[in-house]
């Protein structure tokens, strides 16, 4: 005979035919797994075991907590999980195929916790980080070597995009931070503005102004642009900046790649207001603009209020040590 405390508790048999799941005061059936998650690894618990007073003792709670959990598990689902026949508990064949989706579902919760643990690891952990196009080329992996310099392990997730789209990113949590211009103002958003970035007239080889080393943006009131698509931020500058300049670009081609744009340009297809190339382009001269100061200021932003993992925050710190020495 097993010794007292080794037998399980014996709950009272409860019929196949139970209440139907609790009704919220709508009337609306009570969400199922707001109901049935805090009960499941009790269980699965127990239905490894097929003993309430081990089950108990494994996980540390009380017998009586666990087996009013059953009870209340079973009615909350209208069906029997468990067959009591005097000191035994077996699962019934509803408890059993009940118990291969329970597994699983706690399986993947707890892959789950892994992952977020290690995407918070201070020394291998992940940073999801958006950037421009323009900046991929060679101011991205620049900053990225010199960080896993002192931080080899931390692993990084990379986003390309335009600046409304990344912002949304941050505001989806899908982001952690980017790089972005214009800097932005919004109250839900934290800016710092780290750099800026001198912008060129790019201008075919054979073209009026191709001779000229700089010139005024109103010089080129009467051409047409090739341009970056509306809600682009360089296409917002490059809109502001020609307004300054006293008139408004007429745009004949609209991409999204500022070296597409050169090629067009390159082709005789317009001229451009865009940043420095990373390697010069053949076919196209590049005049400095003297009038108005044709600038985008470049700046790292990330949600405001939300708590950073350890190498969020190291990144951030680095980011912003560069004020002023960003670019190449």
């Amino acid at each position: 005979m097993r010794p007292m405390h080794e037998l399980p508790i014996i709950v009272p048999m409860v019929h196949q035919q139970r209440s139907q799941p609790r009704l919220s005061p709508t009337g609306d059936t009570e969400d199922m797994a707001t109901v049935l998650a805090p009960r499941l690894a009790y269980f699965a618990g127990v239905a490894r075991t097929e003993h309430v007073t081990r089950a108990a003792q494994e996980m540390n709670v009380p017998q009586s907590t666990l087996s009013r959990a059953m009870v209340r598990l079973e009615r909350d689902l209208g069906v029997d999980l468990f067959a009591r026949r005097g000191r035994t508990v077996s699962l019934t064949p509803a408890g059993r195929s009940f118990l291969t989706s329970v597994e699983r579902a706690l399986a993947e919760i707890e892959r789950a916790a892994e992952e977020v643990r290690a995407d918070a690891d201070p020394a291998t952990g992940k940073v999801a980080f958006g950037f421009l196009h323009t900046m991929g080329a060679e101011t991205v992996p620049g900053l990225l070597q010199a960080f896993r310099a002192d931080h080899p392990r931390v692993r990084f997730s990379l986003v390309q995009n335009h600046g409304e789209a990344m912002l949304e990113g941050l505001r989806a949590g899908e982001l952690d931070l980017c790089l972005t211009s214009p800097v932005p103002d919004a109250p839900d958003l934290v800016a710092r503005r780290l750099d800026e970035q001198k912008l060129r007239l790019v201008v075919p080889a054979d073209h009026r102004l191709a001779t000229r080393r700089r010139v005024r943006l109103a010089e080129a009131a009467e051409e047409t642009f090739v341009s970056l698509e509306p809600g682009y931020g360089l296409r917002r500058i490059t809109d502001d900046l020609c307004s300054r300049a006293g008139f408004r670009p007429r745009v004949a081609f609209e991409g999204e790649e500022a070296e597409t744009l050169r090629g067009l340009v390159a082709a005789g297809l317009g001229v451009a207001l865009l940043p420095p190339p990373t390697v010069p382009r053949p076919g196209v001269v590049e005049l400095t603009v003297t009038a108005p100061r044709a600038v985008r200021e470049i700046g790292v932003a990330w949600p405001a209020g939300r708590p950073d993992t350890p190498p969020v925050a190291a990144f951030k710190r680095f980011l912003l040590s560069r004020r002023g020495n960003l670019l190449p």
